[in-house]
């Protein structure tokens, strides 16, 4: 099979699943020793999307694990998994949080994962509501719509026939269910209801960030991974007072963190000067795992310089995230100018095409 037939047929499979199920399934965290689940009309059954038979609970139920079985409320049931949902619809909460859809409960490697099942459009309007301010121009909030739904199928592919295809952190895709949902959110989604970008006809892996400081990252310096469609291009959010930042990270911080007391200074950087690696000491380390290990948070991006200040060190840096893709204050400033959500994804993917799998 050629790699065009290969592609072809892999978008025809992928838009098969989307139109027959068109859901997504959320892991809701990380494992727990219990999952509290909530609802007006609390039930209980099998899971599966056969509309099989539940069982009624009241509103409030707690599911763990006694002696490596699923049990509600101290009562083992003989299934592999539960799944609950409401007979209120908005009114079903799984640690904390409230959700469309169901709450599959289920083993995970140690404890417990709660997994979120809804429909896919749904999944959307909380993944915007949670990942992009909801004051932003309509037609950035209509982009960034149109990114996280092609990440999110991608991922379903991906990981088909797995428990859950996505978790709800920064490290997969924000989710925080209903309680970040407004108007403006849920027109975004469905004014671009089905609509992926692709490449070659298979969905992209369509990353983006909070900020690139003024110039995206390609995909092989990001991500380690060369895509033809994660390219550098030029982006006005480096002009924004929101894409600069300082920290002053002390001596004991830095040594206590890489077990190691020493000096730091930039070692290598990419095409578009952001930290490749870094010396901490006589120690030299890739700058991602540098980022990861001083915090996301807290180092924001890699576009940075470092000098020397009394106690430690002073960091200044351009811009939020690993830099590839759309950036969503670029984006912001884009749709000001009057730019289309159409022009402004092929902006940061370019060469790849709009197309709507499902309506």
């Amino acid at each position: 099979m050629t790699r065009l037939a290969a592609s072809a047929w892999c978008l025809c499979l992928f838009a098969g699943v989307a139109e027959a199920h068109e859901t997504m399934r959320i892991a809701m965290g990380p494992e727990v020793a219990a999952v509290e689940v909530s609802a007006q009309g609390l039930q209980v059954g099998e899971d599966d999307d056969e509309g099989g038979r539940f069982e009624a609970l009241g509103e409030r139920a707690t599911v763990t694990l006694v002696d490596g079985h699923l049990a509600v409320d101290g009562k083992p049931l003989p299934r592999e998994a539960l799944r609950f949902r409401a007979t209120t619809p908005g009114s079903l909460t799984a640690l904390g949080t409230r959700v469309h859809g169901d709450v599959v409960v289920l083993p995970g490697r140690a404890k417990l994962v709660a997994v979120n099942v809804l429909p896919l459009e749904e999944y959307l309007v909380g993944v915007l509501g949670s990942e992009m301010p909801k004051s932003f121009p309509l037609e950035a909030l209509k982009a960034q719509a149109v990114a996280a739904r092609t990440y999110a199928l991608s991922k379903k592919l991906e990981q088909y026939g797995q428990p859950f295809h996505l978790g709800s952190s920064v490290i997969s895709q924000v989710y925080k269910g209903l309680d970040v949902e407004d108007a403006r959110t849920r027109e975004a989604v469905e004014a671009t209801r089905g609509q992926v970008l692709t490449w070659m006809l298979q969905p992209i892996e369509a990353y983006f960030h909070a900020s690139c400081g003024g110039r995206t990252e390609s995909g092989a310096d990001a991500l380690g991974r060369e895509l033809p469609y994660l390219k550098p291009v030029d982006c006005p959010c480096g002009k924004l007072p929101t894409s600069h930042w300082t920290l002053t990270l002390p001596a004991k911080e830095l040594a206590a963190i890489f077990k190691k007391a020493g000096g730091l200074e930039v070692q290598g950087r990419t095409s578009t000067g952001r930290v490749r690696r870094v010396a901490v000491g006589p120690r030299s380390v890739d700058a991602v795992t540098f980022r990861e290990r001083v915090g996301y948070m807290k180092l924001k991006s890699l576009d940075f310089e470092v000098e020397k200040a009394r106690d430690g060190w002073r960091i200044e840096g351009h811009g939020f995230g690993h830099g590839a893709g759309l950036c969503q204050w670029g984006a912001r400033v884009y749709a000001e100018k009057g730019w289309g959500y159409e022009k402004i994804l092929q902006h940061y993917y370019p060469g790849t095409e709009l197309q709507t799998l499902y309506e």
